[in-house]
């Protein structure tokens, strides 16, 4: 694969991190988490919380790494390498979450909700091609 092409693709999908961040901050106020989580123990709620808060500096590694290093990351050395699968595995599960886990249905009621959730969706699998091309193909 072309080199450039590929830094390029990379450098979107760096960006695309922090897009998917700024609409999953909407997430918690759309959804109520702070009435929902209420209902349970203080302790299940901070679990909630603190996982949340790991993804959420999961995907801000991912994104700043590659915003840093999209070109490094398109060389296909095997750390680069490595890194990709890394990230392309991540989003692939996460779509696997999104279509054989979630059930989003009833939350979808305005045409914006629906928008939002398959703009997402979109987002994963760009997300998982992108890193998996440079996993795969990266320039020698």
């Amino acid at each position: 694969m072309n080199h450039d092409l590929l830094a390029r693709g990379l450098f979107l999908g760096g960006l695309l991190h922090f897009a998917i961040l700024s609409a999953s901050a909407l997430v918690p106020l759309v959804l109520d988490w702070r009435g929902e989580l209420a209902r349970l123990h203080p302790f299940m709620r901070s679990l909630f919380w603190v996982y949340g808060v790991f993804i959420v500096l999961v995907i801000v590694s991912f994104g700043t790494v590659t915003l840093l290093h999209a070109d490094a990351l398109a060389s296909g050395s095997p750390l680069a390498r490595s890194f990709c699968a890394m990230v392309a595995i991540f989003w692939l599960a996460r779509l696997g979450v999104q279509f054989f886990v979630f059930d989003a249905k009833p939350f979808l009621t305005r045409w914006f909700f629906k928008l939002g959730y398959h703009a997402l969706t979109v987002a994963f699998v760009v997300l998982t091609a992108i890193y998996a091309c440079a996993a795969i193909g990266g320039s020698p």
